[in-house]
C-alpha cells in the first residue's frame, strides 16, 4: 500500500490545502493529513481543534484520514510505514525552505522521500496566515476555506454572542 503522510499546522486548512490533499489523494492508496503541533508557531486554533476542523474537511475523500503529531516528521512517518512526504509549494519562495526540509529529512531517513505538489492556480496566493489576517478584520473569507473553517474563524474573532455574515 502506498501511504502518503502530508503535514501541516493547519491553522486553519485552506481550499489550498485541501485541493494538494485531493490530487494527492489520487496519487496514493492513503493520505494521512497529519496536522503538526506547531506550538512554536502559537497557532490560533488549539491541536484537537484543529485535527476536527481538518477531519471535517476531508470527510468526504475515502482515502484519506487526519491525524495529529509532535517531534520530528521523519519518526511520524516512519511510525505510520509511509515512504513519502507531501508537500503543497505555492510559489518559488516556498521552494527554498521546503527544498531545505526534504533534504534534512531525507538525511535522517534516506528511505523518506519529498513529493511537492502544487496548488490550483487560484490557490497559490492563499495561505492560512492570510486568510486568519482578513477573517480578524471582518472579511470575507468564504471562498478560501470550508463553511465549517469560516464559521470557526467568525467565532474565534467575534465570540459566540456576535453573528456576521461572511456570505
Amino acid at each position: 500500500m502506498r501511504i502518503a503522510i502530508y503535514p501541516g499546522s493547519f491553522d486553519p486548512i485552506t481550499n489550498g490545502h485541501l485541493d494538494v490533499a485531493q490530487r494527492a489523494a489520487r496519487l496514493f492508496d492513503r493520505v494521512i493529513l497529519a496536522v503538526a503541533e506547531s506550538e512554536g508557531k502559537q497557532p490560533l486554533f488549539p491541536l484537537a481543534e484543529r485535527v476536527e476542523l481538518v477531519k471535517a474537511a476531508v470527510k468526504d475523500l475515502p482515502n484519506v484520514e487526519t491525524d495529529s503529531f509532535k517531534g520530528l516528521l521523519v519518526h511520524y512517518v516512519a511510525s505510520r510505514k509511509a515512504h513519502t512526504v507531501v508537500r503543497g509549494l505555492r510559489a518559488v519562495s516556498d521552494f527554498e525552505f521546503e527544498f531545505q526540509l526534504a533534504l534534512m529529512n531525507r538525511k535522517l531517513d534516506q528511505n523518506i522521500e519529498t513529493i511537492f505538489m502544487m496548488p490550483k492556480d487560484t490557490y497559490t496566493f492563499l495561505s492560512s496566515r492570510i486568510v486568519k489576517e482578513i477573517a480578524r478584520f471582518g472579511g470575507d473569507v468564504s471562498a478560501f476555506v470550508p463553511a465549517h473553517v469560516e464559521a470557526a474563524l467568525q467565532k474565534k474573532f467575534t465570540g459566540p454572542q456576535t453573528k456576521v455574515s461572511c456570505r
